[in-house]
């Protein structure tokens, strides 16, 4: 009899339970099939799946596993450090050639690393590909053997982007082969795990819940212009949803409407074009907690698949906490820094979902927030997702960015649909506020003018500038400051107290960062706006007459800072902002928006890819020499740098503060954490120091001379150093 060959043990378990070799090749190559299908790279990933752990076939590989099994050791412990990759790799180079080779080899080298560089000083590809292998030659013929054929590509080669193409199809081989491996062996392994995997609702049983709730609203919501309005586009929604796949835009201001309507458009159009699922990515996660919240209260707690840094699933939503590794979920409402940096992440745990944004509606909620300085990218990444990847994508903002192709951004989309049939009218219809530009205004002046209102927000570029400018307010009734000084929680608290000033009609005088410009559900008569780009002065406006209950129209001022504009980006905005104020006398009309990126993207052209990803996929495509973990260790929406301070700011802070001193913090101690941490840079972090700052042994730094953090700012950083180093942070 010939011997037997395992995959995964039961320690304690006799070997006839566990799992053969063959079983879980095969059984893995028909799941990366079946996840490859949608984008018709079944073959493809069935290759991968069955060529992925020839490697276990060696006898240095069996016995380890035999030994960790008989000692009831963790397998990964034992096995770990036996490359059992690198033959599957090698393989497949073999079978299907070099260069088509290469693209099944990265996802079958990689699976446990993370995606590989084609060389490096580290590990590599190539080092993997010419490295000696352990015998695995007792692996059965009928594995090496696959109908696919070597000169089909799963999609059509664009020579302006077969480079990002290439690469973007191995990421999406190599999600479908995690995905697949972990789920078998979680399968084998923990079959009370993955029992748990998939419960949710389906696309039609949530299409039908939400049109009842739709028709509902509608019924009951009075006859205002405004209402009647987000009414007829409402309607615009589910009627363009029976169109093509492809891009589309809905353009609407403030208070429109647009998160129900894009969901509404995005169930409908799913459930017509059999679309898996989909996926609301959204800058801030002040919008996505918001606008969550909304789809709960509609879908119930255990539909939506809220996934970003600082949410925590309750430990009894086990089917979601297990969704959060692949977004095998049907709803998933996200932040940009997840979704794209997953799209350009070298990482397995970033990497195993990728495979599940193929065929999805995909809405881009504020979709002006994409990075300026990552732009390109990530417009590739989006039209390779639709050109090739079978996904709707609807971009959403009430002052939609000049992405489409001209000659300012060649590298725009083309061919996009939007909803509304005459944005400028609606605008026009919907709008609920008049600008007023007012120059240069010292603090002195302005804060004396902000006292002269009831109820009034005033906005500002930097922390430094709020601080200051609330110090003269503070006095006053009913002063409030927000900024990110202040940890999430306080300013959640903080924010609730101003909405309950507004509801009651008592005096409510606000200075804030732009953190409360989008997504903080804010309704003040007047606004007072430091000049800054136009989105910015958009999203202001939408926190003035709001609702339009005012009896004329809302009042937004704008100002130029007695200190001037901030360095950088945002001194970039508030330039291009000027320039607009030239020639257009409504500064947030859709033409005056439209100019404002042109020559935004215009200024900036030479750094819409600032980090050059795309010229490095070009560098050695010919060869398919990719540098997947280079790329992905650049690739970041938010500059790292930063530090956290924890802020014993309640008592559950004080107890989470008690685990992380005394205890090895678990993931969700540290996310729970988020809440009650302030952002500093590593200069503030020093002038602290030990008289401030207590570290724990996991590196966390807690704040321990609560003196210097207020009730009413938060962190009083009023130190020059302090205030030097802060100067332009946001």
């Amino acid at each position: 009899m010939p011997p037997k060959f395992y995959a995964h043990t039961l320690p304690g378990r006799p070997k006839e339970e566990w799992q053969p070799l063959d079983a879980h090749l095969k059984a893995v190559a028909e799941r990366a099939r079946k996840f490859a299908e949608p984008f018709g790279a079944g073959e493809w990933a069935y290759a991968t799946g069955f060529l992925h752990d020839i490697g276990k076939y060696s006898g240095v590989f069996q016995n380890k596993l035999l030994n960790s099994a008989t000692n009831e050791t963790n397998l990964e412990s034992i096995t770990g450090n036996i490359d059992h990759s690198s033959a599957g790799a090698q393989k497949a180079n073999a079978l299907f050639g070099q260069g088509l080779g290469l693209l099944i080899a990265y996802a079958i080298a990689s699976h446990h690393s993370g995606l590989l560089d084609w060389i490096s000083n580290g590990a590599c590809l190539k080092k993997r590909l010419d490295k000696k292998v352990e015998d695995c030659s007792a692996c059965p013929l009928s594995i090496l053997s696959h109908p696919l054929k070597k000169e089909e590509l799963p999609f059509s080669p664009d020579k302006n982007r077969v480079a990002f193409q290439i690469q973007f199809f191995v990421r999406m081989l190599f999600s479908c082969l995690i995905d697949a491996d972990r789920l078998d062996a979680e399968a084998f392994t923990d079959t009370e795990k993955n029992s748990f995997r998939g419960k949710f609702l389906k696309l039609e049983q949530m299409h039908n819940i939400l049109s009842r709730d739709l028709q509902m609203l509608v019924a009951a919501a009075s006859p205002t212009t405004v209402n009647l309005h987000r009414k007829t586009i409402l309607e615009s929604c589910i009627t363009a949803s029976l169109g093509a796949p492809g891009f589309y835009s809905l353009t609407v201001p403030t208070g429109g409407g647009k998160t129900l309507s894009s969901l509404a458009f995005a169930l409908k159009h799913a459930i017509k074009y059999n679309k898996q699922r989909i996926i609301y990515v959204i800058p801030y996660t002040s919008i996505i907690e918001q606008n969550a919240d909304v789809f709960r209260h509609i879908f119930g707690n255990d539909v939506v698949l809220e996934h970003h840094c600082n949410y925590q699933l309750s430990d009894n939503n086990y089917t979601a906490q297990l969704a959060t590794e692949n977004w095998d979920a049907p709803l998933i409402v996200t932040t940009n820094v997840q979704f794209f940096e997953s799209l350009f992440q070298s990482r397995t745990s970033a990497c195993r979902k990728i495979h599940n944004i193929a065929n999805s509606v995909i809405i881009l909620d504020e979709a002006q927030m994409l990075p300026v300085p990552l732009l390109k990218p990530c417009m590739e990444a989006l039209k390779e997702l639709v050109t090739s990847y079978k996904a709707t994508i609807l971009l959403c903002s009430a002052t939609q960015p000049a992405i489409g192709r001209s000659p300012v951004f060649s590298s725009g989309i083309e061919n996009v649909q939007e909803i509304i049939s005459n944005p400028d009218q609606l605008y026009q219809e919907l709008q609920r506020v008049e600008t007023k530009i007012i120059g240069s205004v010292a603090d002195e002046v302005l804060g004396k003018r902000i006292i002269g209102y009831k109820q009034v927000l005033c906005i500002v570029n930097t922390r430094r500038n709020a601080r200051e400018l609330y110090e003269k307010i503070k006095d006053s009734v009913g002063a409030y400051h927000l900024s990110a000084l202040m940890c999430p929680a306080h300013r959640s608290q903080t924010i609730q107290e101003i909405r309950k000033q507004l509801k009651d009609k008592k005096v409510c005088r606000v200075i804030s960062t732009q953190l409360i410009e989008a997504g903080v559900d804010i309704d003040f008569p007047v606004v007072f706006r430091a000049l800054a780009g136009i989105d910015s002065i958009a999203q202001a406006a939408g926190r003035c007459n709001r609702e339009g209950n005012l009896q004329g129209k809302g009042e937004v001022f704008i100002f130029e800072p007695e200190n001037g504009l901030p360095v950088g980006f945002l001194r970039q905005g508030g330039e291009v902002t000027q320039g607009i104020m030239r020639n257009y006398e409504d500064l947030l009309s859709l033409s005056a928006v439209k100019e404002y990126f042109l020559q935004l993207y215009w200024r900036n052209n030479d750094n819409l890819d600032k980090k050059q990803i795309l010229d490095d996929f070009r560098e050695g495509a010919a060869q398919a020499h990719f540098p997947f973990e280079s790329v992905g260790n650049k690739f970041k929406l938010i500059d790292q740098g930063m530090e956290s301070i924890v802020i014993p700011f309640n008592e559950e802070a004080k107890g989470l503060i008690s685990v992380l001193r005394f205890g090895a913090p678990s993931k969700e101690i540290l996310r729970k954490v988020q809440r009650y941490s302030v952002q500093v840079y590593p200069q503030v972090l020093n002038k602290l120091g030990i008289a401030a700052l207590e570290m724990t042994k996991s590196g966390v730094y807690i704040l321990i001379n609560c003196d210097i953090y207020r009730h009413d700012i938060g962190l009083d950083c009023n130190d020059p150093v302090f205030r030097d180093a802060e100067k332009n942070i946001v």
